[in-house]
């Protein structure tokens, strides 16, 4: 099957050069002028990737990535930022905006082909990106399989101000705070679960621990010690020492912003009666702060 790249760009000579190499290279093209018609074609089509020029005549290529960003159906959709900007500011704000690359241009159209290339290999994976733990889809296929066991447990582990904390310390300080919360869930896993237990990472901001139920009691009490202990120390010491984060609000006055936070659920087949997996996913996002 085809992949599908929409390629955004104003400059009709570069897009139609873009779009002929892309096809010649098996891919289906579809393009757009601006930001407004990218959006559009975004709600309108089923992309694999864009390709987006920063600079455009009506919404610029960043408002684009925040609009896509906002939109459940498009906030997973690979986003190569292209741009004349070379400034590490500029590159950082694609980054915090989801993009997964960025190119400057003039560009070399075999690098791109490579990056695009890549980087569509990397959004193939089932794994989240961040933790490499299993992601949506077979987070969900385990919980269906899990469902037609006679017994079985579930934990689910949310956080709390996680996009608080990536607006004020950045995306590189978020995906560490992600990491250290997967290693921590593993190791307890290793140490205290089953053989068969499974650990995934279906959204940002949630892990899901599937154990048996002799095992999960245990499991929650061991996990939610650690990350009580470790929360504190994703932030810098000053703010520790605080115990809140201190920041400029409206009219400049400060504004204490609370610490993340941490909240757990444990089900099993005794709790209810679930009928699908769409029911037991929402059962364990509804927890009760740690």
């Amino acid at each position: 099957m085809k992949h599908t790249l929409l390629i955004v760009e104003d400059d009709p000579d570069t897009s139609e050069m873009l779009r002929v190499y892309f096809e010649a290279q098996g891919y289906r093209v579809v393009t757009a002028g601006g930001g407004q018609e990218a959006l559009d074609k975004c709600r309108a089509e089923t992309l694999d990737l864009i390709l987006l020029d920063v600079r455009l005549p009506d919404i610029g290529g960043f408002e684009v990535g925040r609009h896509l960003q906002d939109d459940i159906r498009t906030s997973r959709l690979p986003v190569i930022f292209v741009t004349e900007r070379r400034e590490r500011d500029d590159r950082i704000a694609g980054l915090k905006l989801g993009a997964i690359d960025y190119i400057t241009k003039p560009f070399d159209v075999q690098e791109l082909r490579l990056r695009v290339r890549n980087a569509l290999r990397r959004a193939g994976s089932q794994n989240n990106p961040i933790t490499g733990l299993p992601g949506d889809k077979p987070t969900t296929d385990r919980l269906g399989l899990m469902l037609e066991r006679e017994s079985w447990s579930a934990l689910a582990i949310n956080i709390h101000g996680l996009d608080r904390f990536n607006e004020i310390y950045g995306f590189v300080a978020r995906d560490d705070v992600l990491r250290a919360i997967a290693l921590t869930l593993t190791s307890a896993v290793d140490e205290l679960g089953s053989i068969d237990d499974f650990v995934g990472h279906p959204i940002e901001d949630q892990f899901i621990i599937i154990t048996v139920p002799n095992k999960a009691a245990q499991l929650h009490k061991n996990i939610e010690e650690r990350l009580r202990q470790a929360m504190t120390y994703f932030y810098p010491i000053h703010d520790r020492e605080a115990g809140f984060v201190q920041r400029g609000g409206k009219d400049g006055e400060k504004v204490a912003v609370p610490f993340m936070d941490v909240s757990m659920v444990m089900l099993s087949q005794k709790d209810e009666n679930f009928t699908s997996v769409d029911n037991l996913r929402q059962a364990l996002s509804q927890a009760v702060k740690v």
